[in-house]
């Protein structure tokens, strides 16, 4: 298991944090963000691979904004997977 932890860009929640088995995504956790949203996402995705995640939730944006905590799942879990890669 392959632990990651993502400083997230212009959203409420400053780090997500997960674990990596191959490409499978577990334990997701949301530090800061909207309580019920980021403890709902993690339920919901448990189990999903990089691919299913970051096809999406990919671009979904919050408000005015360019990204969101969904959005920034994505790339988290995409620069996991390559540090998991390079790490391998």
């Amino acid at each position: 298991m392959f632990h990651y932890d993502y400083l997230t860009h212009n959203t409420c929640s400053q780090v997500i944090s997960l674990d990596l088995d191959g490409d499978v995504v577990h334990n997701v956790r949301f530090t800061g963000g909207c309580n019920g949203n980021l403890k709902a996402i993690p339920i919901l995705i448990e189990g999903w691979t990089v691919e299913e995640i970051a096809g999406k939730l990919s671009g979904v944006q919050c408000g005015r904004r360019q990204t969101s905590c969904a959005d920034q799942l994505a790339w988290a879990v995409r620069e996991a997977y390559s540090a998991e890669q390079q790490a391998s």
